[in-house]
């Protein structure tokens, strides 16, 4: 049971860590700078961290910066007041995404002129189904290997989808229950302490606020996971946070002005 335990949970933080960092503070917002290589090896540990539910950067990206320009409109790719349920809601996101892969749809260029991380190769072979299917294959085979019981398979969809699953409860929840800190002319939520454990996702309301801010958490009791790895791997010259740039250089300017 132990095993099953800490591999659930191993999977589903890092591919939360990878979604936040990765997917959403970079390919949507670009809130930090780093080398090529280190995309390069970030980008291979999203995939790898979401498996059978890797989300392609670059459609992610162009959907998170929709959601952004017409929250909770009916433009709003995943608005949780314009489905009966989660599952719509999810079932309709999927879509979406899919034809922006396909080129089905063509998003408007308002959202694809900013930097888009983009790896076709990487692309092709993570969204392809027999890769996904090698990825559910191993995580049942795991678990055909450590399962105490019946009951514990249930988790196994959990990993199947974990990516959708992770953004629809960020999508469902941070649009519907909570607090908020700001009027942000939406319906965006702060859901604590379920923004602490989603490493700062479910922070919706202070993030639509400023979305070009790496740190979700704007009050002494909101903590933001991720933001606070960011500064360690800012720390040590992996990437640039580029609010903590724009600080720095002001700083320096009053110093050097005083």
């Amino acid at each position: 049971m132990l095993a099953i335990l800490v591999f659930f949970f191993i999977h589903w933080f890092f591919s939360l860590f990878f979604h936040s960092f990765f997917l959403h503070r970079f390919a949507s917002h670009k809130m930090y700078l780093m080398s090529k290589n280190w995309e390069r090896t970030f980008y291979i540990l999203t995939w790898l961290a979401q498996g059978s539910s890797f989300l392609v950067p670059r459609a992610y990206g162009v959907m998170h910066r929709m959601h952004h320009v017409y929250s909770d409109t009916e433009k709003d790719p995943h608005s949780p007041h314009f489905f009966k349920d989660v599952y719509q809601m999810m079932r309709s996101t999927i879509l979406i995404f899919r034809s922006f892969l396909t080129g089905k749809n063509i998003p408007d260029p308002q959202f694809t002129q900013e930097y888009l991380p983009v790896w076709d190769n990487l692309d092709r072979f993570g969204h392809h189904a027999l890769t996904r299917l090698f990825f559910m294959a191993s995580y049942t085979s795991f678990y055909l290997l450590f399962a105490p019981n019946f009951w514990f398979y249930l988790l196994l969809p959990i990993h199947f989808l974990m990516g959708p699953i992770q953004g629809a409860i960020v999508n469902w929840c941070g649009h519907k229950y909570g607090y908020s800190n700001f009027n942000n002319g939406d319906f965006s939520k702060n859901t604590t302490p379920w923004g602490i454990l989603l490493m700062g996702e479910l922070f919706q309301n202070n993030h639509h606020y400023d979305k070009e801010s790496a740190n979700f958490a704007q009050k002494w009791y909101e903590f933001d996971l991720t933001y606070q790895i960011m500064r360690a791997f800012n720390k040590v010259g992996i990437i640039q946070i580029i609010e903590e740039q724009v600080i720095a250089v002001e700083e320096v300017r009053i110093a050097k002005a005083a």
